[in-house]
């Protein structure tokens, strides 16, 4: 035991993929998840990690895009855990012009609690992450690297076969891919890539087979 362990929760209008991550201890040991993106109905994820005798421990975001925290808020009341997000998605975050939420008829802002540095790492619950400052998409979009388990949050910034959209204010395709390129491409092939949408990839995969980083 004492294994990392994940799970997926596809939430919200657009399909978006919401990543709990911890630490099997083994029986009878607390389990504490860090939760990435919690993108819509806070209070089911919650129920659905308590369920399964998870406690929410952290709640990391890989960009503010609405569709990726509109369950930010309810899942911090409940767990009052923290919040942690790149330093550079701080205006995006607090703005629902930016962040799109106002384009849907909703006003979502978030504040993070501790702002993330590139290249730095920290533990929480138990794992150690490092942070990737990966621009392109937004402004100050980051992806996750869990060593240990071999896997990249990597949220909008890449996808099986695709990359994230760079039609909305502040994105940058020519920015996306030399992220891509720079940040992720260096990691192990074999680490498994867990994007914002759609299925799961690896680093290798992607390399070889993605058309717009050729």
């Amino acid at each position: 035991m004492n294994e990392i362990k994940s799970g997926r929760m596809v939430l919200g209008s657009v399909s978006t993929n919401c990543y709990f991550v911890y630490r099997d201890k083994g029986e009878g040991q607390e389990k504490q998840a860090i939760v990435f993106d919690p993108a819509d109905h806070g209070a089911d994820i919650f129920r659905a990690l308590k369920d399964m005798d998870i406690s929410v421990g952290a709640i990391v975001l890989t960009h503010g895009h609405f569709d990726h925290i509109l369950g930010v808020a309810k899942l911090r009341q409940l767990s009052h855990c923290k919040i942690y997000a790149g330093a550079d998605e701080v205006e995006l975050l607090s703005d629902e012009h930016k962040n799109l939420s106002g384009s849907h008829g909703l006003v979502v802002t978030v504040t993070p609690d501790e702002l993330l540095r590139d290249d730095e790492e920290i533990e929480l619950c138990g794992i150690k992450l490092k942070t990737f400052f990966t621009p392109g998409h937004t402004p100050g979009g980051c992806c996750f690297y869990i060593e240990e388990a071999g896997l990249l949050i990597s949220g909008d910034t890449l996808f099986e076969g695709s990359v994230g959209r760079t039609d909305f204010p502040g994105g940058s395709m020519g920015t996306l891919v030399e992220s891509v390129k720079t940040k992720l491409f260096p990691l192990p092939d074999d680490t498994k890539v867990y994007p914002g949408h759609g299925g799961t990839t690896t680093i290798g995969d992607e390399k070889k087979f993605n058309p717009f980083l050729a």
